[in-house]
């Protein structure tokens, strides 16, 4: 099987490298080989290399960026997944979209399942949402999932970790409620849904098990950092309110994933994100 990664430069896309299955040829692309906000680029390169299937896992990722640059925003979470899809749908191969719970409002207080009405915030959700419809009017998969972070790129956790180690005392907010999301976890479920072939359903929702506030995340890299080495002392965490850290963009409050149906269909077991972390932790240099 030939598949095709995009903005494998990317945390989740080094996780998909770094865990490819035996007997899938993996044709790896990045921002040296593709312009993701060229739409005809990405055609081409479908016509190109005819693959079975393409993770697009390169995305315009930059939040509060995005309300400055919407045009550049569209072109990469939306245009690109349109001519990926076309030019599959042409060829034969199929495409799985990797998305985001900032599709949806967190106004609904329950977890939300593929099937939820979509309604983003910001420009950046309405990018992947936009992406959403023409992956799935072309027969293609998406996959959302939540607060990804990794040993490599810029997230959460490699930030959180530098500040301990700079600050004595960090503020976090503590009023916005998702799931913190492994890479190499989200990898795993990619695999396993490219192996399958699909699972019968066009949406699926992967994150880890559990919930927490992007505080309770911050608390739990310094006491997981401590524990594994990497910090010498953790700093103090002070919880603060959405207004107390105003941004560009607006985020959901409350954007938890109901993934019960992808843990089926795809048959892995969930982690609890703060094993998660740990494990990541563990790959990390002292």
């Amino acid at each position: 099987m030939r598949v095709l990664v995009t903005g494998v430069t990317g945390q989740l896309g080094q996780a998909l490298i770094g865990s490819a299955p035996s007997g899938i040829n993996v044709l790896a692309v990045g921002r040296e080989q593709l312009d993701l906000a060229d739409a005809v680029a990405c055609a081409q390169l479908v016509q190109r290399e005819q693959p079975d299937w393409l993770i697009n896992a390169g995305a315009y990722t930059a939040v509060d960026q995005a309300e400055r640059e919407p045009a550049l925003a569209h072109a990469v979470n939306a245009d690109a997944p349109a001519a990926f899809v076309a030019a599959l749908q042409a060829s034969g191969g199929r495409l799985l979209q990797v998305s985001t719970d900032f599709v949806f409002n967190g106004r609904q207080g329950c977890p939300y399942r593929p099937e939820h009405p979509v309604d983003p915030l910001g420009v950046y959700g309405a990018s992947k949402a936009e992406g959403e419809r023409h992956v799935l009017r072309g027969h293609g998969l998406v996959l959302r999932t939540s607060w990804v972070y990794g040993p490599v790129g810029r997230n959460f956790l490699l930030t959180m970790l530098r500040l301990h180690r700079e600050k004595p005392a960090i503020s976090v907010v503590a009023d916005q409620v998702g799931c913190p999301t492994s890479a190499a976890g989200l990898a795993a479920a990619c695999w396993r849904l490219v192996e399958l072939g699909g699972v019968g359903v066009p949406i699926l929702h992967w994150s880890d098990a559990g919930a927490a506030s992007w505080y309770d995340f911050a608390v739990a890299i310094g006491e997981l950092g401590v524990e594994q080495g990497l910090l010498e002392r953790a700093a103090v965490v002070q919880p603060i309110t959405t207004a107390d850290y105003p941004t560009p963009a607006r985020r959901p409050s409350y954007s938890l994933l109901d993934c019960t149906v992808s843990r089926e269909r795809l048959q892995l077991q969930p982690r609890h994100w703060r094993q998660a972390l740990a494990e990541v932790l563990r790959k990390l240099p002292g």
